[in-house]
């Protein structure tokens, strides 16, 4: 008995979701839910067998930009926060304009970008860059703020220079504050390329989006919805694993 509601406190989440996928379904059984509203989840099911060639070719598009993107900010942002800890002006004068960056909804960006830089890739990868690299930066720099002082201390007395610091104490030290923000850019990157998507391309789930939208196929819409919100979870594990192999002292 103990055994069964140690496994349900397990799985909790997991029974919840369930459950409200069979309300769902019944209600769309009892024609409580118009299919131009909310399509049950065996037509999204119907749905992701019916498109799945055009949803695996949109995926990859949509997946090269994101990886891209996410590689390019996660570089910037690395560097970008190892100058800022290292130059306090230079902290001073980028994390303001970063902040206020920030405070704008992606949507508002991604027009304006489009304006400036066309409807090709760039656009996407400066709006993916825009939006990963915060999150990041603000992690790697509480990382090297928590730092122990004691053992900043002991560097100091063996005369350690400041790069020294930097690779063997802080950086290493900072790992899981960076892993942190890494998590959130992840999902972030994901999800602003569909949005940038809407606003111009060829291809791309975010395209596709828009395509299914105007030939009334809301089970698609709501088939994409789910398959974004999958590759955004299977983003955020692979992060989580590779924590794991990095990290292995934690």
């Amino acid at each position: 008995m103990k055994a069964l509601q140690r496994l349900m406190r397990q799985q909790i989440g997991l029974l919840g979701m369930l459950g409200v996928l069979v309300i769902w379904q019944v209600m769309g059984w009892l024609k409580l839910l118009p299919k131009f509203i909310l399509p049950t989840p065996l037509e999204i099911g119907q749905a992701f067998i019916r498109d799945a060639g055009f949803l695996a070719s949109h995926s990859w598009a949509t997946l090269k930009v994101a990886l891209l993107g996410l590689v390019l900010g996660v570089i910037l942002a690395c560097i970008l926060a190892i100058l800022m800890d290292s130059l306090s002006w230079l902290n001073d004068l980028i994390y303001p304009m970063m902040v206020v960056v920030q405070t704008i909804p992606t949507i508002a960006l991604a027009p304006i970008l489009v304006l400036w830089l066309g409807y090709g890739i760039l656009p996407k990868i400066v709006l993916i860059i825009l939006t990963t690299t915060f999150p990041i930066i603000v992690s790697i720099l509480d990382g090297f703020r928590h730092c122990d002082r004691d053992t900043m201390t002991l560097f100091e007395l063996m005369q350690a220079n400041r790069w020294q610091i930097l690779w063997h104490f802080k950086i290493p030290a900072s790992l899981p504050y960076f892993y942190a923000g890494l998590r959130v850019s992840v999902s972030y990157a994901f999800i602003t390329t569909v949005v940038s998507e809407w606003l111009g391309g060829f291809e791309g789930l975010g395209v596709y989006m828009i395509q299914s939208k105007k030939l009334f196929q809301y089970d698609t819409m709501f088939a994409i919805i789910i398959l974004v919100s999958v590759i955004s979870l299977l983003g955020m594990k692979l992060v989580a694993v590779s924590e794991k192999y990095v990290i292995k002292w934690k």
